[in-house]
């Protein structure tokens, strides 16, 4: 009986984990759009093929930043937490994560963005309309007092929960950023602006 019991509740704890769904395989970009607009691109003229914007290089999402755009899942996700590592690839720029993002897809995408640029890192970027925060164009204040991004060349892990419109985000352990939108799924994306970045090991729960 105890044994049945045992069983019972460490099935339990398992289903109360979530189920973990890989979203980058680090071999290719299965399961995942790029969108991107040709004419912002800052690449010489003289160079006859740009190297692409969104590729995997040793096992990790590389993103140059040119042209302007953003690399999303195939699918809309409604309920769940997101799972990720980044770091810079060169100096530190623009770039953003994307939560919630609506269709259709266009360079300027409709949707809620982590802002990762360094002078305003953590605000929330969005053409969604946030419950408390004046428009057209939502930003909500950050959380936390100190930016609590690594030394360049160290990842750093970022957890974004989204359940129903509450939407909260932490970055190495920190919460930074929290609100509640009118969207309840749509796209997990990330930018291209500027900047050259890494992404690894995404996955949701």
């Amino acid at each position: 009986m105890k044994r049945i019991l045992f069983a019972i509740a460490f099935i339990a704890v398992l289903a109360s984990c979530g189920r973990k769904e890989v979203l980058f395989n680090g071999k290719d970009l299965d399961g995942w759009v790029c969108i991107t607009k040709a004419d912002s691109t800052a690449v010489p003229d003289d160079m006859p093929v740009p190297p692409p914007t969104f590729s995997v290089q040793n096992g990790v999402l590389h993103i140059t930043g040119e042209p302007f755009g953003y690399i999303r899942t195939e699918k809309k996700y409604a309920d769940y937490t997101l799972f990720l590592e980044w770091r810079w690839a060169g100096p530190r720029a623009d770039s953003g994560i994307f939560n919630r993002l609506q269709d259709p897809d266009k360079v300027w995408p409709d949707g809620i963005q982590l802002q990762m640029r360094e002078r305003d890192f953590g605000f929330l970027f969005s053409s969604i309309p946030l419950e408390g925060i004046e428009g057209p164009f939502y930003r909500a204040a950050p959380l936390c007092e100190a930016d609590p991004e690594l030394p360049d060349g160290e990842w750093n892990k970022t957890e974004i929960t989204c359940k129903g419109g509450h939407l909260t985000c932490k970055v190495n352990g920190i919460l930074v950023n929290e609100a509640v939108a009118e969207a309840t799924e749509g796209y997990i994306g990330f930018q291209s602006e500027g900047g050259a970045l890494e992404f690894r090991n995404i996955y949701l729960k």
